[in-house]
């Protein structure tokens, strides 16, 4: 790896990945959606997930990756650091709309439980 310190962080965002889709998986059924929502959700954490893996480990692999600078990213060829922005920027909206979703999912599942 050419970035160390990025490929530790690789590491972790596979964990915290691998746990987030864990804790999904455990409340699934407790969400109340359309089953073209669960569908949509499911596509969304999973590209999600893998995006940022994907981005992080070739940041790692490069040593560029302006958008993470804590990491020790630094600005590398336009195409590089345009393939991770866009890896990044996209897995951020994806996420967001899946927990949106799930939260509207359970949302629902609270309000069905109060009125019984």
């Amino acid at each position: 790896m050419t970035n160390a310190r990025m490929a530790l962080s690789a590491h972790l965002e596979g964990v915290m990945n691998g746990i987030f889709l864990m804790v999904l998986g455990l409340i699934w059924d407790r969400v109340i959606l359309p089953i073209k929502w669960l569908k949509v959700a499911f596509g969304l954490v999973l590209f999600g997930t893998f995006a940022n893996l994907a981005a992080v480990l070739l940041a790692a692999i490069t040593g560029f990756g302006k958008m993470m600078p804590l990491a020790g990213g630094t600005a590398g060829t336009p195409l590089m650091d345009g393939i991770i922005s866009c890896l990044l920027i996209s897995l951020s909206l994806a996420m967001l709309a899946v927990c949106m979703i799930i939260l509207i999912g359970l949302y629902k599942r609270l309000n069905a439980t109060n009125k019984l």
